[in-house]
């Protein structure tokens, strides 16, 4: 943020303040607002004094009435602006944060006193005092996962005023190495957790200040100091067939491609067309699994529809695939937002963003994942969602990589967060016990 700050011997020039009795009483059309008498940090004496607030070239403009000695506070940015009234040839300015003591000010350099013989107009052009207030840094690291953080500065600014000022909330693009490393399979190179470790990282240091997660990427145990206090409302959670050839995956010709990184995906397919091929080394982003469709490296795909949303790219889905035939992956269409453990404020703020009903939601299908123990070298989907009577209804799956044998079970309990936990874990118990030693590695 950038606040230009007048004294009252600025009121000269340029035709920008208007002089009235007693100094300044406008800026640009808007009239001085005079505020009630307040008591300066470290003063008894209570001071009148006015502000205002316009804008001029994105700048946030700000006119400070002051008497004749002393200090005075503005209140209308979250910074105090201290400001010495003295007309000397220099003019010293100090500042603090409120959000920290205000009792310490720092010392910032000393700028020019404006002289009634340089005119405003130019002053205003070419001095610019830049306060530092806090900035809140959001890391991401794709183009879905930038939409996402889009997404969520978006609710965060509509919630929350005084993040609406501009560029009160940066983001702040970090490469992750799931990123980075496209040449072999997933499973092969470290899991999921390969999409979040570089942010959790930032975020623990302290070079940003929330991560914004697809929760369908996040480990099942967080890093420790940090929290996920938010789970946005959830997008559609279903798989989106993509193809130049066929309107559905049983209209793929026999010996037909499909590209997909995923086991969860790649298995299911498997069990229900066996005569298709997986070509299970296909990642990359949205863009270029797209771009490789294309090219003709595979005759399918198969992509969350929730991302494809998110990056409004829906217009190359051929159709949708329904839960029954292409259970989601865990988590599928949830965006979740970590912050630092001991940052009670953004947590604050992050809380107020929270759907009940999809972290709910999450929190069953988690917790089957959990007591599965899965990673990406384990094929399981699941699927936790409300019927008409509000009930929870929890789909699991687990496969084996080729697709030779899945194993589906199901649950249906209260809508609540004990509840719901217990079955996610008892579901994942009976398909553990079904499905014996050495199941996942077939």
């Amino acid at each position: 943020m950038e606040t230009l700050v007048y004294s009252q011997c600025t009121t000269h020039g340029g035709g920008v303040l208007k002089s009235g009795g007693g100094g300044a009483v406008s800026v640009l059309g808007f009239p001085l607002q005079h505020l009630k008498p307040h008591t300066l940090p470290g003063s008894k004496k209570k001071q009148s004094f006015g502000a205002i607030k316009a804008s001029l070239a994105k700048t946030e403009v700000a006119l400070l009435r002051i008497g004749t000695r002393g200090s005075i506070i503005h209140n209308y940015v979250p910074l105090w602006v201290l400001i010495d009234p003295l007309c000397d040839p220099l003019m010293r300015y100090t500042y603090s944060n409120p959000r920290h003591n205000t009792n310490e000010c720092e010392q910032i350099p000393t700028y020019p006193v404006i002289v009634p013989s340089l005119g405003l107009s130019h002053w205003m052009n070419s001095t610019k005092i830049r306060f530092k207030e806090r900035v809140f840094r959001c890391g991401v690291d794709s183009p879905l996962a930038l939409a996402q953080a889009h997404e969520t500065r978006n609710k965060l600014m509509a919630s929350h005023p005084e993040l609406a000022e501009e560029g009160a909330i940066e983001i702040v693009v970090i490469k992750t190495t799931g990123d980075k490393i496209l040449s072999q399979p997933l499973a092969d190179i470290g899991g999921k957790g390969l999409f979040t470790k570089e942010i959790d990282e930032a975020l623990i240091n302290g070079d940003i200040d929330i991560a914004v997660h697809s929760m369908k990427d996040v480990p099942t145990y967080l890093p420790e100091k940090t929290i996920l206090p938010c789970n946005l409302k959830r997008e559609d959670v279903r798989d989106a067939f993509i193809s130049l050839s066929a309107s559905s995956l049983a209209e793929l010709p026999a010996g037909s491609v499909v590209g997909t990184a995923s086991l969860r995906r790649k298995s299911q397919i498997l069990h229900r067309y066996p005569s298709l091929k997986v070509e299970d080394n296909f990642r990359g982003n949205v863009q270029t699994r797209l771009r490789k469709l294309n090219e003709g490296v595979v005759q399918a795909t198969l992509l969350a529809l929730a991302g494809l949303r998110r990056l409004s790219m829906t217009e190359n889905v051929t159709s949708t695939l329904s839960i029954d035939e292409m259970l989601p992956a865990v988590a599928q269409g949830a965006i979740g937002i970590a912050c630092r453990s001991d940052d009670e404020k953004m947590a604050s703020y992050l809380a107020s963003l929270n759907h009940e009903e999809t972290r709910l939601a999450v929190s069953c299908e988690r917790a089957f994942l959990l007591t599965l123990d899965g990673s990406c070298r384990t094929p399981i989907a699941g699927y936790a969602s409300k019927d008409e009577d509000g009930n929870c209804i929890f789909k699991g799956l687990v496969a084996s990589p080729d697709g030779t044998r899945v194993l589906e079970t199901s649950r249906k309990g209260s809508y609540h967060f004990e509840d719901m936990v217990s079955m996610g874990k008892d579901a994942g118990k009976e398909l553990l016990s079904r499905a014996g030693p050495g199941f996942f590695d077939s």
